[in-house]
């Protein structure tokens, strides 16, 4: 099997959780370096009824396989697969079971930034360079809060992920959202500005805790735990050794004049 892997080019943690104080939200926060992208929904910590989410948002170098596909390095449309790979990072605190993810393409272009505290929140953007709840990047804001997705299925391209266990990694056939990506808007598919990875709409707004799943960024030291898309195919080459006739009743003479090597 041919495999190709292209890994994420930027990656970042998005959330309107409350800081340790229970009063302020970490809305501003950005978490673009930081190793870990965390996934939540917290119900009923600051009231009876309030609502936290985090959110992971991630990109991919889409360029750089429709390069690999002009100079012959990945099969054509159809002779390929595309798999997003997300690793789950093992930790201390709980971990949602029978959760539901959704991955669906981001809309709008964003920046990592370079914040790293997934604690306190601390390392705020002031709407300076990184994306957060509230900002895509320095002087862009989201539509709307939290991240511009598309959320309506196109050609197959929103995906749900259902974890039984809460450990398990993302291992995503997305075949039909990269192929669109690489087609670009121009094309009738749609631009590459990355992936988000999310509870379900039902989940973020739900009466029930789902806390906490983490996984690995692409600033991780493990190496083969960064978020990747795999490319897979068939690359084996194979003859007819195993269905050829060495004479023919049908075929005339001088066909059949055949010699074996």
């Amino acid at each position: 099997m041919g495999i190709r892997r292209y890994t994420a080019n930027a990656d970042n943690t998005i959330t309107d959780a409350f800081e340790l104080n229970l009063s302020t939200r970490g809305t501003g926060s950005n978490m673009g370096r930081a190793d870990i992208l965390e996934v939540f929904h917290i119900f009923g910590q600051e009231s009876s009824t309030s609502q936290e989410l985090s959110r992971a948002i991630l990109d991919f170098p889409i360029s750089t396989i429709s390069t690999d596909r002009t100079n012959g390095d990945v099969p054509a449309s159809g002779s390929v697969s595309f798999f997003l790979r997300v690793f789950n990072a093992p930790h201390a605190s709980t971990i949602p079971r029978d959760a539901t993810y959704s991955v669906m393409p981001v809309s709008q272009s964003w920046q990592e930034g370079y914040g790293m505290d997934m604690e306190n929140y601390s390392d705020l953007t002031y709407d300076q360079t990184g994306s957060n709840w509230i900002n895509a990047g320095s002087g862009s804001v989201w539509t709307t809060a939290g991240g511009d997705f598309i959320d309506q299925k196109k050609n197959e391209n929103v995906f749900d992920v259902a974890m039984e266990a809460g450990n398990e990694d993302i291992d995503l056939d997305i075949t039909p959202l990269v192929e669109d990506w690489i087609t670009g808007s121009a094309g009738g598919g749609i631009d590459n500005y990355g992936i988000v990875i999310r509870l379900t709409a039902s989940m973020e707004t739900s009466g029930v805790t789902e806390y906490t799943k983490k996984f690995f960024a692409r600033s991780s030291q493990y190496f083969l735990k960064r978020p990747v898309i795999e490319a897979r195919w068939d690359s084996s080459k194979i003859d007819d050794r195993g269905n050829f006739y060495y004479s023919s009743s049908v075929a005339p003479a001088a066909d059949n004049l055949n010699t074996l090597y």
